[in-house]
């Protein structure tokens, strides 16, 4: 049994995580400002984690073998955290993203298109680190959220008092109407309505993940002892016309495709850039990843059903 402590887990694959830690008779603590109570049996902490002397205080004098921090996006926001779990945990897992790697948002070494991206393409412990820059600021937050994440592990990478380990999800699809992104929506609402869907011109592939298996590398993270960032997902990219043709299969009605130009605004997963990541790393130390196109066509299915079901 492990003393595991969850920032966030109060919705999608974070609250899952927290059940399944819990399953499997770990003591589990989350650690968030109240929006929903945690299954039976788990420690529940309230405070704003932005807030670093009531982070302290209502921590106390707890110790934790694994800290799981799901809602760290500023270096600002990971600085307060590596400061507070200092001496209170030995091991710090971050749940990072895809977007790290996109070379929309940083000046990145270039990969070719068709070669995944690996982890060593942004390296936190060399990244450079702003904090100084508008991080309390919402909307900042949101338009810089991959830079926000680089810097959040670049901190806690330096920070020492604990090991680190980053786990970078791509895109997390599943779960019907806990799937709160609504891009799985987007695509069964305007092909079942026969609506277009704006695409690049030679889309490039991305990859994804189901969000139950999102949960089980982090749930697999937490216990491991490997540092440094992982990839995470599931085999097989996409590109967004195999994405719409599983959509259109499962619909049975043919989707209206519409191509706007290389930097157009396209609907979500389609892609101009390439920024796909290998799991290379995590299938090394131990993860067996499912294929995309095994779980893809079930959660596209609960997601027609969902939309068609009578909303009184």
């Amino acid at each position: 049994m492990q003393r595991i402590c969850v920032i966030g887990g109060s919705r999608y694959f974070g609250k899952l995580l927290v059940e399944r830690l819990r399953a499997a008779n770990h003591q589990v603590t989350v650690i968030n400002r109240g929006s929903a109570p945690p299954p039976a049996g788990v420690e529940h902490l309230v405070v704003d984690r932005d807030d670093e002397a009531a982070l302290s205080a209502v921590v106390g004098d707890r110790a934790f073998d694994v800290v799981v921090d799901q809602v760290c996006y500023t270096p600002v926001q990971a600085a307060v955290a590596a400061r507070v779990f200092a001496g209170r945990t030995r091991r710090y897992v971050m749940t990072s993203t895809i977007e790290v790697y996109d070379p929309a948002t940083a000046a990145l070494p270039a990969v070719p298109p068709g070669t995944a991206v690996p982890e060593e393409s942004v390296d936190p412990g060399g990244w450079r680190v702003a904090m100084d820059l508008p991080w309390h600021d919402d909307a900042y937050r949101e338009a810089h959220y991959a830079e926000g994440k680089r810097q959040a592990e670049a901190v806690l990478a330096r920070a020492g008092g604990f090991a680190f380990a980053a786990v970078r999800g791509a895109h997390v699809l599943g779960g019907g109407a806990r799937e709160f992104t609504g891009r799985l929506a987007h695509y069964a609402g305007r092909v079942v309505r026969g609506e277009d869907i704006a695409v690049h011109a030679g889309a490039l592939p991305t990859v994804f993940i189901h969000y139950e298996e999102l949960a089980d590398v982090l749930a697999w993270a937490a216990l491991a002892d490997f540092t440094g960032p992982v990839n995470a997902c599931s085999d097989g990219p996409l590109d967004v016309h195999g994405l719409v043709g599983i959509v259109s299969a499962q619909a049975g009605r043919e989707a209206v495709r519409r191509t706007v130009p290389a930097g157009g605004e396209a609907s979500p997963f389609s892609f101009d850039r390439h920024y796909a990541m290998s799991n290379a790393r995590a299938k090394a130390l131990g993860f067996p990843f499912s294929r995309t196109t095994d779980w893809l066509p079930g959660a596209v299915a609960e997601t027609l059903a969902l939309s068609a079901a009578p909303t009184n």
